[in-house]
């Protein structure tokens, strides 16, 4: 089985996938609330820092609601991932929320596609189509520039472009900063991720820009079964976070 990175284990950390026993149902009965609360046999459903399960909108309450309606004889998290992105909302981004930004804006400050290869030609290529557009996009949209370099010694942002990036950041609620947080460790990068949330890009786009470097060798080189399986896993967790960003809006 492939290598768990640490950006893998920080996500599993955040949205509460620990290994343990799964409890058993205990419901009957799943409603949702006039405050977009999800109510269990008419009970409020508390996160696993005590906080009400309240959603900000009706699609996300619903979303959430049928996850628990699925749940067989067991409650299982790893089928329920619109509620783990809710519980990380409630109560990482809120209490947390200095160090969740923080960490935005310092991905962005090495962020992946200001890191070009130098060869090959067809590397070049991809990266310059891929990323370029991305650059392009953030500077039209944070106002600034964005340093990009061909060589592995680390390049600096200017303060204004990382002061740009931190006040789009702050002005983000609870949920858009934990799908925005949540996507930047899946990708590597602040830029594709803030890119996803202003809905600037498609999934596809998103996915296939994070994915220039591994894509190119496996042109080269042939796909390896649990590699493969691990993108399969990483995309789900991609398309969902673009779906957790439309429940959200």
């Amino acid at each position: 089985m492939t290598e768990e990175t640490p950006d893998d284990r920080m996500r599993r950390l955040l949205t509460g996938q620990f290994q343990k026993q799964l409890p058993r149902k205990f419901y009957k009965q799943v409603q949702v609330s006039d405050a977009n609360a999800i109510l269990l046999d008419g009970k409020p459903v508390k996160t696993p820092m005590k906080n009400a399960l309240q959603l900000p909108t009706r699609k996300l309450a619903e979303a959430v609601a049928q996850e628990w309606i699925a749940q067989a004889k067991v409650i299982d998290p790893e089928t329920m991932p619109v509620t783990k992105l809710a519980n990380t909302a409630l109560d990482r981004a809120t209490a947390e929320r200095q160090i969740v930004v923080d960490e935005i804006v310092s991905y962005a400050a090495s962020d992946l596609v200001c890191y070009r290869a130098d060869r090959p030609p067809e590397l070049v290529d991809l990266q310059l189509k891929h990323w370029q557009p991305v650059i392009t996009w953030a500077e039209n949209t944070l106002g600034t520039p964005f340093k990009t370099t061909n060589s592995l010694v680390h390049v600096s942002q200017s303060d204004a472009s990382l002061n740009a990036v931190r006040g789009y950041v702050e002005n983000l609620n609870p949920w858009q900063l934990t799908g925005v947080y949540l996507l930047m460790t899946l990708t590597g990068s602040t830029l594709l991720s803030l890119m996803l949330h202003a809905n600037a890009a498609s999934p596809d786009t998103i996915w296939s820009a994070a994915h220039v470097d591994e894509d190119y060798q496996m042109s080269q080189w042939g796909e390896d079964y649990e590699a493969i399986e691990r993108r399969k896993y990483r995309r789900r967790e991609l398309d969902g976070l673009a779906q957790f960003f439309d429940l959200i809006k």
